[in-house]
């Protein structure tokens, strides 16, 4: 069999690698329920802080709520008062300079030549954007031939040898040229000098 000092040296690492696994699981699993806290709804948040508010408070919570529920107050939103009637903004704001009242965005009331001129207007907004949509697809999906792609390439592997060249010129003191007739020569394009 296998030697007891062996098993007990097993027993140890095992012991060691669940340690291991549970010092690196628990705080795994605090972050990912961190995480989830922050992306939970804000409204259940809301609801549990104010039931505990109320469970702590009692009383002092239910005398201004009451307060803003008295009447004179808007039901909307207890802590404004109550708006009465359709109120009049226009006439309020009437001597302010930068208050308008003709042609206001929302307002306008257009007739149906004016709507079907701006239905056509958008109509042809809507075409050339979708043109504009597909072409950029199209180009997007080609692999081969003038595509922007292959000009980005060409610019970047243009650039990527010009600057090897310069540097094997700067290094060796072979000029472009030069390098380039040599590579002709080893590739067997070009004849040996005799």
């Amino acid at each position: 069999g296998i030697p007891e000092t062996e098993i007990r040296e097993r027993k140890q690492q095992s012991a060691i690698q669940s340690n291991y696994l549970i010092m690196v699981r628990a705080p795994l699993f605090l972050l990912c329920a961190a995480g989830a806290a922050a992306f939970a709804p804000q409204s259940s948040l809301t609801n549990s802080r104010s039931s505990v508010l109320r469970a702590e408070l009692g009383d002092e919570v239910k005398t201004a709520a009451e307060k803003f529920t008295e009447p004179g107050r808007n039901p909307n939103n207890p802590a404004l008062p109550e708006l009465k009637g359709d109120y009049d903004w226009d006439e309020k704001f009437a001597s302010d300079p930068d208050w308008i009242t003709d042609n206001v965005p929302g307002k306008v009331v257009l007739n149906e030549v004016e709507l079907a001129a701006q239905v056509s207007a958008l109509g042809k907004l809507e075409d050339g954007w979708r043109k504009e949509r597909l072409n950029k697809e199209y180009d997007g999906a080609r692999i081969l031939g003038w595509t922007d792609m292959a000009e980005t390439y060409n610019g970047r592997f243009a650039m990527f040898f010009l600057v090897v060249g310069l540097l094997t010129e700067y290094w060796t003191g072979v000029t472009i040229p030069g390098q380039i007739e040599e590579m002709l020569r080893v590739g067997g394009f070009i004849g040996p000098d005799f």
